[in-house]
């Protein structure tokens, strides 16, 4: 089963745009993690055509928060829909179990030890100075924390958040995570 974990940066905040609408954002970069080829690669706006192939090939997209931020975002740049491929938004399933949602600074924490690096604002404010670099790493290292979410999750079958000053654990049912779905894209492929 190929998986790709995946993040992205903008370019601009919702302030900026008028309104929290993700689809009014621009990338700055997208990265990914694949797992066929067990590496890591970003991926800047102008350079996604380079990203659909592999996305098109993925049996899984796992991403966090990536239903409401990073897939509408990317499929506005995607000639077709990002959507027919298996997503996975590992928020999405802490909200289910826990009925409320956690930051993945908090679960990465907790969980594996690691935070994250920095904050989505930070990436914007490296965007304005041309500091592509810093974003590439902030952008990396975020899809490093979300995979180990993912992984520890499949083996634990439970995750960890800081709630407070506590660590609190609590049971996550990853029945289907590993399935695997017929519905490979072919939009940009060549026929």
């Amino acid at each position: 089963m190929r998986k790709i974990v995946l993040d992205i940066e903008t370019r601009n905040t919702f302030q900026e745009v008028g309104k929290a609408d993700p689809v009014l954002l621009d990338i700055s970069v997208v990265c990914i993690y694949d797992s066929e080829t067990d590496s890591y690669s970003s991926y800047l706006q102008e350079n996604l055509p380079k990203l659909w192939p592999i996305l098109e090939k993925a049996d899984q997209i796992i991403t966090f928060n990536g239903d409401h931020f990073d897939i509408p975002i990317l499929n506005k740049y995607y000639p077709g829909d990002l959507l027919q491929i298996k997503q996975l938004d590992l928020l999405k399933e802490v909200k289910k179990s826990l009925g409320h949602r956690v930051g993945l600074g908090s679960i990465a924490e907790a969980t594996l030890g690691v935070g994250k690096s920095g904050h989505g604002l930070d990436a914007i404010e490296w965007w304005k100075k041309g500091e592509i670099d810093k974003i590439i790493k902030y952008c990396i290292d975020d899809v490093k924390v979300t995979k180990g979410v993912y992984e520890y999750a499949l083996e634990h079958k439970k995750l960890k958040f800081k709630d407070g000053t506590n660590i609190a654990e609590f049971a996550i049912d990853t029945t289907g995570w590993q399935d695997v779905e017929e519905s490979k894209m072919t939009f940009s492929l060549p026929f």
